[in-house]
């Protein structure tokens, strides 16, 4: 009985261990953002580092470690390296992985709150008032994500107009009709920089907090 026992407390302890890998591989912010990142769609080195502001250098250090921890895949295409998440559970895990930081650390609703407060009455819409918009109503939704993500996949009926192309795109938009902003989920502020940047052009503008993951998982249990 005793050696059982003893057999028990090493497969256990060995168990944690493996699942600290995953805990170790989390703790990196920026390791955080490149599977966010990622879980808009698949990209090269040279993309994720333009998307994350950080050199070639240290994406493919952070890459390695997500790849140890089987977090990430990557598959060869010519001379590229595509890199993207190598289970789509883990999206499921990042969306978990926010509400229960939202949820249990203040100091992050407080950081929204103040961001929010800087722009002019921008509203956020909830993921049913936009449904209900889009069922009623005569509006435009946005995908502010850059067109490869949209053409990976998005929204259905959103339009896709990259911010940094927004600007220039926003002059199709009709000036009666009510626009809707989304970007890549509740860590990307772009809908809410957007939607102010349209309501000074004169369109009533609001922004959805949420992307197109939160957006799929949401309706899939509703």
């Amino acid at each position: 009985m005793e050696g059982m026992l003893n057999s028990a407390k090493i497969f256990k302890e060995d168990l944690y261990k493996q699942l600290a890998r995953i805990g170790k591989c989390l703790s990196s912010d920026k390791r955080l953002e490149i599977l966010n990142v990622l879980s808009n769609g698949s990209k090269t080195v040279e993309k994720i580092a333009t998307c994350t502001e950080m050199n070639i250098a240290n994406v493919s250090r952070h890459l390695q470690v997500l790849l140890d921890a089987k977090l990430v895949k990557f598959t060869k295409k010519g001379t590229y390296v595509i890199y993207s998440l190598a289970d789509p559970e883990i999206i499921e895990f990042l969306s978990s992985l926010w509400r229960i930081s939202e949820k249990q650390l203040p100091d992050i609703g407080r950081m929204k709150e103040d961001f929010l407060n800087n722009l002019d009455d921008v509203q956020t819409l909830t993921m049913d008032e936009v449904m209900e918009k889009l069922n009623n109503s005569s509006m435009v939704l946005i995908d502010l994500r850059p067109k490869e993500e949209y053409e990976m996949d998005h929204i259905e009926g959103a339009i896709s107009m990259p911010m940094e192309k927004l600007d220039v795109l926003m002059r199709e938009l009709p000036k009666d009709a009510e626009i809707i902003a989304y970007c890549r989920g509740p860590l990307c502020v772009y809908s809410a920089l957007a939607a102010q940047k349209l309501q000074s052009e004169g369109f009533n503008a609001y922004r959805m907090e949420e992307g197109i993951n939160e957006w799929q998982e949401h309706f899939q249990l509703h």
